[in-house]
């Protein structure tokens, strides 16, 4: 059987049902998946806190499915930071499942898709989310400014997720070369564990208080409430 559990935000952010399942004798194998995210602890850390061992698993390790695979022998957990099925990946991974009739079970957990309500803005006024990722030499893609801008024209906020290993500095870099005019903006850093929030300007931002993991809302109309709410902040 594949349990792919989501670990919440904090290294003590694991559910119960979660912590049950790491603690059966059955389960022989336990992933961390340790390429989606800046994790806010390190996995000694993770492991101390769980009483566990685990397997460091990598981007191809888990898209190449091998571990639905293994599941069909005996009973594998895949960690994933946040909520499981944030990653498209892992929805991939319960098809391959499916398709191989492979048991599998999601415990769900916190993420920063509704972390972010800490901030003040209202969930449902969010529009698509987008991601900045880390540009290099002769790629810089810009994409994520088009969904910014749809956002803008029905009033919506936009959620911009950071590539693991940005640092702040770099992605005000980028964001300032993608020529698009921002007005203020909240960052948030470390959600979920010692929550910040900053809502200034890009350039005002202080870099040295920023910790990873961030990630960065445009905001779009605001009522009165969410208002309130970041000057607050």
């Amino acid at each position: 059987m594949l349990y792919i559990i989501g670990l919440g935000l904090d290294k003590s952010g694991i559910s119960l049902h979660g912590k049950k399942i790491l603690k059966s004798a059955a389960v022989k194998k336990i992933y961390l998946e340790e390429y989606t995210v800046d994790y806010p602890y390190s996995k000694k850390e993770l492991e101390k806190e769980l009483k566990i061992k685990t397997i460091s698993a990598d981007r191809n390790f888990v898209e190449s499915e091998e571990i639905v695979s293994l599941s069909k022998k005996e009973d594998v957990v895949l960690l994933v930071y946040g909520s499981p099925l944030v990653a498209t990946t892992h929805i991939s991974l319960i098809n391959s499942a499916k398709k191989n009739k492979v048991k599998f079970k999601i415990i769900h957990s916190s993420s920063v898709f509704d972390a972010i309500a800490e901030s003040g803005l209202q969930l449902y006024k969010f529009g698509k989310i987008t991601s900045l990722p880390k540009w290099q030499k002769n790629f810089s893609p810009t994409s994520f400014i088009d969904v910014i801008k749809e956002n803008q024209s029905i009033g919506a906020h936009t959620l911009l997720l950071i590539d693991i290993g940005l640092e702040f500095k770099d992605a005000r870099e980028q964001l300032k070369d993608s020529k698009f005019k921002f007005g203020k903006v909240i960052l948030c850093s470390r959600l979920g564990v010692k929550s910040k929030f900053f809502f200034d300007f890009i350039d005002k931002i202080d870099e040295k208080k920023v910790e990873k993991p961030y990630c960065i809302i445009i905001p779009g109309k605001l009522s009165f409430d969410e208002e309130e709410s970041l000057n607050l902040l």
